[in-house]
Formats: structure tokens, C-alpha cells, sequence
């Protein structure tokens, strides 16, 4: 059953199924202006996803063909997967920071033997045992590979600039650039007063920055400078950084795109900068003795034991503990171990 939520103001959003996955739902915000109704990110590209947003807008008087825009908070599949399919069906036009749209580009002229390659060979240096990199060698050798997420993702044709206003007709929409989960990822600040009156600095569509009860995934991202070269990146850095900006905000209400609205940014800020400081003194404490990225991401805490996480879900982890230690090696609280191959990390 569709479900549809008006937060007043002429702002809707749409719970957007994300299949075999257990956040669930993508909710896709909808904001009227007086050239139409632009969607504040599209959900997953699948025919399900698809039919749930089309039934979401009719339940609104709205259909796909109406839509005047669309505004992609990051580039991920759950967020930018239908933008494509809008864009097919009504001419909308579709927006983006720079940095994230660099990612979509290069994923689209990506072949999917080579991302297997680069896979492999990204795990076996961060220590991955062979019986981990073996199927992603074999499936590449056999030629037998799934399509990779975000393959076909459309390009977007304006770009996001950080802290100017979108071109919204009637609306005052502005974008604030929250670096971490993706290097291209933006909040959307609507500057108006809140429909309800509550205390605070307008509403803050937050994408995957803040959410209300789960701490996004901070990975490994690599952002090619001007001369092609890769610098080493600092990704949880980043969103510490992107945290801070989005609790001196100080928003009336925060309309992510997980979960559910709420209010009070700054103590949920204040939560997750606590939480990842924990984590970092946690992982410090491991590094007493010197680990691989592997080695640390099979002892660090996570929502199940590591046993029982999914083959691609290691992958996953395994990025997310490379992002803490790049932070720790940065803040001088951990160290490279000279001479060690796959490298090993230690406490400083």
C-alpha cells in the first residue's frame, strides 16, 4: 500500500521501496513550486520502486510527466536509481553536485570486469584472505558478472553549487555540501519559516547525512584531482566536519531520506559525533596490536557477529574500518607499520 506522508507547506514525501535491503524504504520528498513539483530524490530502479513512486504521485494529484525537477542529494542507487526514468517521462531536469556526478560519470563508462579487478585487488592489499577475493577473480574469468548498481545511472544536467539557491520558482532552497557518506553528497535547506510554527531555522532535507536513528556508512571514496592523480582522502573526517555544519544549522525539522522526521538536529548531531569518537578510541585500543583493515573490521563492533554479515556486506565493512583508520593515521593516533604487506596499522 502506498504511503504518503504531507509535512505541510508543499511538502510531501513517498516511502519508495528499496528491494532485499533492510533500510527498507527510500522516502522521496516532494516540493511544490509554481513551475511544477520537483522530487527531492527518486529511489531505487526497480519496476516495484517504480510503480510505488508512480501510485505516490497519483495519490497527490500528480503525475511522472508533471514533474519539473529532480534534486539528488548523492549519487547511491537507492537515491539516484529512478532519476533516469522521471527524466524519460516528463523532460524533468536533474541536479547534482559535481564531485557525485564525476562518480556517476566514471561508473557508467566503467566495465564491469575492470571494477571486478579493482575490487579484488583493493581487498587482497587491505588483507583479505584468498577465499574472499577468489569469487570475484572467478566471476571475472568466467565472464559471468551481475550489473554493477548505478551502471545505467542517468547523468544529471545542472549542477548543485554549494550555498547558492536552487532555481526553484516560489521556494528558497539552498544547498549545503555535507562531504563523508559520498564526496558529492548535499543537504537541501529550505529557508521558510515551519508550517507548525516549531522554534528553528526552516527545514533541512538531510538525504543520508542525518538520520534519526542509524549512523550512515562512511567509506573509502577517491576524488581524481585536476592532474588525474588520486589523493588519499579523508572520508569520516569529512562528515565530522559536515556534522558540525549541519548542528550550528540549527533546523526547526529534519526531513531525511530514511526513517522518519524529526527535530532537535543539533543533540542527534552531538550523538553522532560521540559515537564515531568512541568508535575511533575503540579501534585504537584494538591496534595495540598492528592489524590489517581486514583484521580490524573482523573485530570491530557491528550490528552482528562478523561470521554471520553477508559476503558483500564484508566488503562494505571492511571500507568503513579503512575510513577509521585513515582518520586515526591523520589525527596521529595510529600509524602504517613499515615494511608490512598487506599493510598493518598500530596505535601511536
Amino acid at each position: 500500500m502506498t504511503q504518503v506522508s504531507d509535512h505541510g507547506g508543499g511538502v510531501w514525501s513517498i516511502k519508495v521501496p528499496i528491494p532485499d535491503n533492510p533500510l527498507g524504504h527510500t522516502l522521496v520528498h516532494l516540493l511544490d513550486t509554481d513551475r511544477g513539483p520537483v522530487l527531492i530524490d527518486t529511489g531505487w530502479d526497480d519496476p516495484t520502486s517504480w510503480n510505488t513512486l508512480v501510485a505516490g504521485l497519483a495519490a497527490l494529484d500528480v503525475s511522472v510527466g508533471d514533474v519539473h525537477g529532480v534534486v539528488i542529494t548523492h549519487h547511491h542507487p537507492d537515491h539516484h536509481g529512478l532519476s533516469g526514468q522521471v527524466r524519460d517521462a516528463s523532460g524533468a531536469w536533474i541536479a547534482m553536485h559535481s564531485a557525485d556526478t564525476e562518480v556517476v560519470r566514471r561508473t557508467r563508462a566503467a566495465e564491469p570486469g575492470v571494477w571486478l579487478d579493482y575490487l579484488a585487488a583493493k581487498l587482497a592489499a587491505a588483507g583479505a584472505p584468498v577465499d574472499h577475493t577468489a569469487p570475484l577473480r572467478a566471476a571475472r574469468e568466467s565472464g559471468r558478472m551481475r550489473t554493477l548498481p548505478g551502471l545505467r545511472a542517468a547523468l544529471p544536467d545542472r549542477e548543485i553549487v554549494p550555498g547558492e539557491l536552487l532555481g526553484l520558482a516560489g521556494r528558497r532552497l539552498r544547498a549545503v555540501w555535507t562531504p563523508g557518506h559520498t564526496p558529492g553528497h548535499v543537504c537541501l535547506h529550505l529557508e521558510e519559516a515551519h508550517p507548525a510554527n516549531r522554534p528553528g531555522n526552516g527545514r533541512l532535507f538531510s538525504g543520508d547525512h542525518l538520520l534519526p536513528g542509524i549512523s550512515p556508512h562512511i567509506g573509502l571514496y577517491e576524488v581524481p584531482d585536476e592532474n588525474g592523480d588520486t589523493p588519499v582522502t579523508d572520508p569520516l573526517g569529512d562528515y565530522l566536519d559536515s556534522l558540525e555544519r549541519i548542528g550550528r544549522l540549527a533546523p526547526a525539522e529534519v526531513l531525511p531520506a530514511h526513517q522518519h522526521a524529526f527535530t532537535d538536529a543539533p543533540a542527534r548531531v552531538r550523538e553522532l559525533l560521540t559515537h564515531h569518537e568512541a568508535r575511533l578510541q575503540g579501534l585504537r585500543d584494538l591496534l595495540a596490536t598492528p592489524l590489517t583493515p581486514w583484521q580490524l573490521a573482523e573485530r570491530m563492533e557491528w550490528n552482528r557477529p562478523w561470521e554471520q554479515i553477508p559476503y558483500g556486506s564484508r566488503n562494505i565493512a571492511v571500507s568503513e574500518a579503512e575510513a577509521h583508520l585513515r582518520r586515526l593515521v591523520k589525527l596521529g593516533r595510529a600509524e602504517a607499520v613499515p615494511d608490512t604487506d598487506p599493510v598493518t596499522y598500530r596505535a601511536v
